[in-house]
């Protein structure tokens, strides 16, 4: 992606991704969509996220060596034993693109996402 342009919205970040990269960024946005259909697409921070009610609820992107998903603490504490086999960090899921998080595990997360943002 070159840095002086920043995108303005998920379909251009993702063209400024690898295309191996860029498909399974494609594929976890299908399931974030459809795990959280009323939640609005943005960028923020340069990154693709969805929010709800102007909370974020999740963010995700490509770097240099992976993808992350940054789902927030408590989904990854609830999911940890699940979220083995992935590099974690307190709020980011670093996977391969070759080997993504499962969409039942995604929608799992999002799930746990919803209920911590829920009023």
């Amino acid at each position: 992606m070159k840095a002086a342009s920043r995108p303005t919205s998920i379909d251009e970040y993702l063209a400024s991704v690898e295309p191996e990269k860029r498909a399974a960024l494609e594929r976890l946005r299908r399931t974030i969509r459809a795990a959280a259909p009323k939640a609005e697409e943005c960028i923020s921070y340069g990154i693709p996220t969805f929010r709800i009610d102007g909370k974020v609820l999740v963010s995700f992107g490509a770097a240099a060596k992976h993808c992350s998903l940054f789902a927030g603490a408590l989904p990854i504490k609830v999911h940890r034993r699940e979220l083995a086999a992935f590099s974690l960090s307190k709020g980011t899921i670093r996977f391969q693109p070759d080997d993504p998080i499962p969409a039942t595990l995604v929608r799992k997360l999002i799930k746990t996402r919803l209920a911590e943002r829920a009023p």
